[in-house]
C-alpha cells in the first residue's frame, strides 16, 4: 500500500474536521487496509479485526479534532488502533499479567533477532498469523505494536499498563515466544520447554 504524502494527508485531515465527507472517505480508503493488517496480527480473528477497523475510523471520525498536526498522523492513528486492540484483548480477559512470575525462565542471552526474521521469511503468512494467534496477548500485542507500527518504547508501555523498563523484557519473551511457536515447539509461557 502507499501511503499518500504528508502534505495530502494533512490537507484530507484539515477538510475532514471541516465537516467534508469526500476527504473522510479518503482518509479511510488510503489508510484502512493498513490498519486492518495492524489489527489481523493483533487479534486472534479475522472477524475481530474487521470489526475493530471499523470500530477504529469511527472512534477517529469522533475524535479527529484530537488529533495534533504537529504530528505524524499515521503515527497517531496506529497508536489508537493499537490502544484499540489492546481495550479488546483486556476486555476478553486474554490478558496474562506475567510482568515477575517467570523471569527466571527468560532465557540470559538475548535471541538472535536476524535469526527469527530469517524463521518469519521462510514461513507463510499464514504461519506466522497462526504463530502469533498462539501467543499471549501481551506478547502479541508488544510484537505487533514495535515491529509492525514502530511505536516506542513509551508508547508501548503506556498501552500495555506496563513501566517503560519492563517493554524491553516483554519484546525479549515475545521473540523467544515467536521463534518457539514458529519452530513448532511449546512455548516457555505454557510451561514447556525447547
Amino acid at each position: 500500500m502507499s501511503v499518500p504524502g504528508m502534505t495530502e494527508t494533512t490537507d484530507a485531515v484539515a477538510r475532514a474536521r471541516a465537516g467534508d465527507n469526500d476527504a473522510w472517505g479518503q482518509l479511510y480508503k488510503d489508510f484502512a487496509p493498513a490498519i486492518f493488517r495492524f489489527c489481523r496480527r493483533a487479534l486472534p480473528t479475522r472477524e475481530d479485526a474487521e470489526d475493530a477497523t471499523m470500530d477504529i475510523f469511527i472512534k477517529l471520525q469522533k475524535n479527529l479534532s484530537q488529533y495534533d498536526e504537529t504530528r505524524s498522523f499515521s503515527a497517531w492513528l496506529y497508536r489508537v488502533a493499537a490502544n484499540h486492540c489492546w481495550d479488546i484483548l483486556r476486555r476478553r480477559k486474554i490478558r496474562q499479567d506475567k510482568e515477575t512470575e517467570d523471569v527466571d525462565e527468560v532465557p540470559l542471552e538475548h535471541p538472535d533477532p536476524n535469526q527469527l526474521d530469517r524463521l518469519i521469511e521462510q514461513k507463510t503468512s499464514e504461519e506466522v498469523r497462526s504463530a502469533l494467534g498462539k501467543m499471549n496477548a501481551r506478547a502479541r500485542m508488544a510484537l505487533v505494536m514495535r515491529y509492525y507500527s514502530d511505536m516506542s518504547y513509551d508508547e508501548i508501555a503506556d498501552a500495555l499498563g506496563v513501566r517503560r523498563a519492563f517493554v524491553g523484557v516483554v519484546l525479549l519473551r515475545a521473540r523467544h515466544e515467536l521463534r518457539q511457536a514458529l519452530e513448532g515447539k511449546t512455548a516457555l509461557a505454557a510451561g514447556g520447554t525447547s
